[in-house]
């Protein structure tokens, strides 16, 4: 149901790219007075008859409204786009998607200029926007303060999760799940390739796939956390390290018989390997953890 705008925050948005328009269709949406800027004007006058303010440059944009939130490239845009604009008392969102060593300096610059800083990992992609069944949310991290005052703003396109007072820790937790993610997706492009070549229709396997990956992996990562947690390695362990490390071989050499390059694969059983010479047989896979670490 839309509200009156009266009843609600102005927004200033800056950038409008994919994510950006996406954000700012929700908020338009839902009744938010929105004042927008992008490099390229014409992204801007695309939101006015829906009821948005488009601004000649950011620092007009940013003297708009109290709470600015900035959607770039990446964190050297972020700097280039709010170069000697004044951000004394604004509360200033970034949800450009960045790196920790990048979030935590560019909140002590926003500091230092008299803006409260909030940091953002956004986990969802624009069709997911606006649409809350779909799942996505933003990481966020900084001032809490910040966060607590303009949650319900926050969370009219997706769901808000915060994670700290450290403004580098929502994209880490972004990067943290993204790399999990691409490590799944690693998995799932060598079970296709052990198949490609036989009379197994992929549409068919891909079922079976999806319910063993979530089967094993919810379990999995709750058992990793607790193990990390309590130091101890081998509580609860279903498959020990020594039988998994033992059972490899027949993982490469299917791989062989199959045509299959062994490389998304063999690089974890390589530290799998690792741990196992240096710790216990009766661990669980938590020990390549720490084999990460440099």
């Amino acid at each position: 149901m839309t509200r009156n705008p009266a009843e609600n925050s102005p927004v200033t948005l800056l950038g409008l790219g994919a994510m950006g328009t996406a954000l700012a269709g929700t908020w338009l949406d839902a009744g938010h007075p929105l004042t927008v800027w992008n490099r390229t004007p014409a992204r801007a006058e695309a939101l006015v008859p829906e009821g948005a303010t488009a601004a000649d440059s950011a620092a007009s944009a940013v003297a708009a409204n109290p709470l600015v939130i900035v959607c770039l490239l990446d964190d050297a845009s972020v700097g280039a786009a709010l170069e000697g604009v004044d951000l004394t008392g604004k509360d200033l969102v970034n949800l450009t998607t960045t790196t920790p060593a990048q979030a935590r300096p560019r909140s002590a610059w926003a500091e230092a200029r008299g803006a409260r800083y909030l940091d953002g990992g956004i986990m969802a992609v624009p069709p997911m926007v606006g649409v809350p069944e779909a799942g996505g949310y933003v990481f966020y991290s900084g001032s809490r303060e910040l966060f607590e005052e303009h949650r319900e703003t926050l969370a009219v396109p997706v769901g808000t999760v915060y994670v700290g007072e450290d403004a580098g820790f929502a994209a880490l937790h972004d990067v943290a799940l993204l790399s999990a993610m691409y490590g799944m997706f690693g998995g799932v492009a060598h079970a296709f390739a052990l198949i490609r070549r036989e009379d197994i229709d992929p549409t068919a396997f891909a079922p079976l796939l999806s319910g063993w990956i979530a089967a094993m992996a919810g379990p999995a990562v709750l058992q990793t956390a607790a193990q990390l947690k309590s130091g101890d390695l081998t509580a609860d362990v279903v498959s020990s390290l020594e039988m998994q490390v033992a059972g490899t071989a027949t993982f490469l050499a299917t791989a062989e018989q199959q045509g299959v390059s062994p490389e998304l694969i063999d690089p974890y059983f390589e530290l799998m390997r690792r741990r196992l010479a240096v710790g216990s047989g009766e661990e669980d896979l938590t020990g390549v953890v720490d084999l990460l670490l440099r």
